[in-house]
């Protein structure tokens, strides 16, 4: 798989573009659909397949654990510009032992792994960066309980613990609180076929983030033949049964291509980004409503999605961004009236707390910026040269390289964290910005 950005500085002059961008960009798979297929691979009935899947820092993390619990992954030719395909033979029978899995800063491997170490059998050691520590974990520590597993913690509800399992789970009913992370819910939805008795999994809070990641792992539930009953608000019912083998093309990451898109409103430009599926489950989707009411045209015809801007960008009001919050808050930052982002709470749980870092880096740079209960306030400022700190949080890096495209000076501390789920993008923001004179 692809080394992390080899050979980039620490500290990264982002580009400052003198006129506006023109360029044709492809980004690689959905971190978010590997993962959750890659899951799925290992609870098959048989050897799947992955075709043009993501080769990230997450992505490898993901298949190291699967690895460490017994399923085999094979990297082999295919057709994707990223990397290999993966095939997957599945996890053998339960069988004793110990293992340990290493977390990284991935939310999707820190929440979805350890139900599949329950089902693995045996004692499997969860731990991760130090900021992974901090990580909400309780909900998926508790819910395991709840189902007859072991789970040490220490009594923390977060990194490290470890999962002793039997190869087995009965399921049933199971109440819990996922207002922090909605891969609460996705993570025992992926398991729960494998469960004696399947999973009848409710809701029990006063609010759900990120619904659209829910509705990813429900439709590729149900892509493999697994019946899915979501017809009641905050219940799923998920029957027990077999996971069917399966051959997919991985959509490409369509919220890692958010910034590049996000370039051409910023520059005055025009991107086009390749690929585009004509239906998806992916949140990334919303660039499609988000960028026009920030000021740009766009249109999606024949898998190219292109976005202009006018040369001038428009301030919003903006709720439930999700994981697309760190893009639109950088082109917010440079917007020429108020913007305000509401229904983001959660990403204070996120890979750093990006709320506070966002309003944080921005005011560094001279922008006004404040934190809501739920969300961001930016307002109109005149922004200056200065260093971006990223908090080991990729979307914080690819933030300040956007600012930077408009803002000489800027320079993003630790582009390398970039790796987690998009390793080309210093080289694929380079050759988007060289058709606009980039210069440090």
């Amino acid at each position: 798989m692809s080394a992390p950005n080899a050979g980039v500085p620490a500290s990264w002059p982002a580009p400052f573009v003198t006129s506006p961008v023109d360029a044709t960009v492809s980004v690689p798979g959905s971190k978010s659909l590997t993962n959750r297929y890659l899951v799925l691979a290992a609870l098959a009935d048989g050897r799947s397949r992955l075709r043009a899947p993501l080769h990230s820092r997450d992505s490898e993390l993901m298949v190291s654990a699967l690895r460490s619990l017994g399923a085999t992954v094979t990297e082999i030719s295919g057709d994707g510009a990223f990397g290999p395909d993966l095939l997957v033979d599945p996890l053998p029978a339960a069988a004793p032992g110990t293992r340990r899995v290493d977390c990284g800063l991935a939310g999707t491997v820190m929440r979805f792994v350890p139900p599949l170490a329950a089902l693995a059998g045996g004692t499997t050691a969860f731990d991760g960066d130090p900021h992974a520590r901090t990580r909400p974990m309780g909900a998926v520590i508790d819910a395991l309980r709840a189902l007859g597993v072991r789970v040490d913690d220490g009594g923390t509800g977060a990194l490290p613990f470890t999962v002793t399992g039997s190869g087995r789970i009965a399921g049933g009913r199971l109440e819990i609180d996922a207002g922090a992370s909605s891969q609460f819910v996705s993570a025992l939805l992926l398991a729960a076929p494998r469960f004696d008795d399947g999973l009848h999994l409710v809701h029990r809070g006063s609010t759900l983030p990120s619904p659209d990641h829910i509705a990813m792992t429900v439709s590729v539930l149900r892509g493999v033949g697994v019946d899915v009953d979501d017809s009641v608000p905050n219940e799923w019912r998920v029957a027990p049964g077999p996971v069917a083998a399966f051959d997919t093309v991985v959509e490409p990451d369509l919220s890692n291509a958010g910034p590049f898109l996000a370039a051409a409103l910023v520059t005055g430009g025009t991107v086009r980004m390749t690929g585009w599926p004509a239906s998806t489950t992916q949140v990334g989707d919303k660039w499609r409503t988000i960028l026009p009411a920030l000021g740009a045209s766009v249109h999606l015809a024949d898998g190219t999605l292109t976005v202009t801007g006018t040369g001038r960008i428009t301030g919003a009001d903006l709720a439930d961004t999700s994981e697309l919050a760190p893009t639109v808050a950088a082109v917010c930052a440079l917007a020429d009236s108020p913007s305000t982002l509401t229904g983001i709470a959660h990403l204070r749980g996120h890979e750093t707390d990006r709320l506070a870092a966002l309003v944080t880096e921005i005011r560094r740079l001279g922008g006004d910026a404040e934190e809501t209960a739920d969300g961001l306030v930016i307002r109109p400022a005149e922004l200056h040269a200065g260093t971006w700190e990223t908090y080991a949080d990729h979307r914080m890096a690819t933030a300040g390289a956007l600012i930077g495209l408009a803002v000489p000076g800027v320079v993003v501390r630790d582009i390398d964290t970039t790796a987690k789920t998009l390793p080309q993008f210093p080289e694929l923001w380079q050759q988007l910005t060289r058709s606009a004179g980039a210069r440090p």
